[in-house]
């Protein structure tokens, strides 16, 4: 399975993140590449949603099969959050 990659936002998301001006969130943009499937996707998703506290808060879907996902938490007061392990 291919590694997830973490980088660059879509245009316009960068402008979701900045209108957090409150500072109360942390935001991680990754890619999925188009061998992830749908379901499998939505799974480990689904189990950083259950045990690190991610949330899914936008999603762009490519025509070559991959998708960008940009998750959000609340920050944590134990200094660096954990990664998605994905």
């Amino acid at each position: 399975m291919t590694a997830i990659q973490r980088g660059r936002m879509p245009p316009g998301w960068d402008k979701v993140v900045a209108e957090d001006s409150s500072d109360e969130y942390d935001w991680i943009p990754l890619r999925l590449p188009p061998d992830v499937t749908r379901v499998s996707a939505s799974i480990r998703l689904s189990i950083e949603a259950e045990y690190r506290g991610w949330e899914l808060t936008r999603v762009r879907a490519y025509t070559d099969g991959s998708r960008r996902v940009l998750l959000r938490r609340k920050k944590t007061n134990s200094g660096m959050p954990d990664q998605p392990a994905l």
